[in-house]
């Protein structure tokens, strides 16, 4: 038979792991309500080995886009005139950014240019390649798929004339409209509409 100190000691034993359940609890919450993963794009690297190296040096700004667009966010259209944003993924920075860094790193790639920059690189620039992001989401009607939309721009750096101008699109299939699958589509399609860039833009200048 235990005595009263015995008794005792288990209360307060048992009050302590209960405490103690109660604390893990609470950080397992916590740690759920944290920031979601955060995902890059990459620049392709695998461009065809022929064609001529153009001479000029152009520089690209960052990328323009709607505000939904603009930011770190990942937008997808789970229906017809519906947006919103993956709730378990963000970019590492803002898209419009995300977009001008890679895409300058699939030029320097591809090793077709004198130069390639940002405008506050200190290179004598004869162009200046412009990029509008009019998609970069993933569609679930009739996929899930993702789509990239980019509009570009080649002006002369002394006039201001546009050189050329197209739209890039690619369609990706997604195994999921979710987390790592859709991005792995969204960065398929951007390596594909990044290739067509730099590929277009080195026969023209």
């Amino acid at each position: 038979m235990l005595g009263r100190d015995s008794l005792a000691g288990r209360a307060t034993i048992v009050v302590a792991m209960t405490l103690l359940v109660g604390a893990c609890e609470g950080l397992s919450v916590g740690s759920k309500g944290g920031p979601p993963p955060t995902y890059d794009l990459s620049a392709p690297e695998n461009f065809p080995r022929s064609g001529r190296t153009a001479r000029g040096q152009i520089i690209i700004p960052d990328a323009t886009a709607t505000p939904t667009l603009d930011s770190e966010k990942i937008i997808v259209r789970p229906a017809e005139g519906q947006i919103t944003a993956l709730a378990d993924a963000q970019w590492s920075e803002r898209l419009t950014k995300l977009v001008q860094v890679r895409t300058i790193q699939a030029f320097e790639n591809a090793n077709r240019l004198r130069a390639v920059g940002r405008p506050s690189d200190r290179i004598t620039a004869d162009y200046q390649l412009l990029l509008d992001i009019r998609a970069f989401e993933i569609l679930v009607p009739g996929g899930p798929a993702a789509e990239v939309e980019i509009s570009a721009k080649i002006v002369a750096e002394g006039s201001g004339r546009i050189i050329a101008a197209h739209i890039f699109r690619a369609t990706i299939p997604a195994s999921s409209a979710q987390g790592a699958a859709a991005i792995a589509a969204l960065d398929a399609a951007f390596g594909k509409v990044a290739t067509d860039v730099v590929l277009w833009t080195t026969r023209l200048i």
